[in-house]
């Protein structure tokens, strides 16, 4: 049997930071989210290693740096008033909006 997919209430291109781990305190921009595994790749955060092979001729080939996926309970939406924060909505007019649970602006 399938298992549903999960909700998430980041988005892409939201600013996120580092809650646990080895890149903890980082911030970043959302690149790609993995609904079926719940991982989340953030711009410059969980760098790894990979060697790559070359496929064309303008492919640079070697050890490159790439960003690995994060699991996205290891990551909080930033506000721009008070940082690291959680997310709640309210209906503004026929809109559902995510806002700030600490200072309650619109994110």
């Amino acid at each position: 049997m399938a298992e549903a997919l999960h909700k998430f209430k980041l988005k892409k291109e939201d600013t996120v930071e580092v809650i646990t781990g080895k890149d903890k305190g980082k911030r970043g921009k959302i690149l790609k989210i993995h609904r079926d595994t719940d991982r989340i790749v953030v711009e410059g955060v969980n760098l790894v290693k990979k060697a790559k092979k070359k496929r064309k001729q303008t492919d640079r080939s070697g050890i490159i740096e790439i960003e690995a996926a994060i699991h996205s309970s290891n990551l909080m939406i930033v506000c721009k008033k008070c940082g690291p924060t959680r997310i709640g909505y309210k209906i503004d007019g026929d809109k559902k909006v995510r806002i700030c649970k600490k200072c309650g602006e619109v994110l």
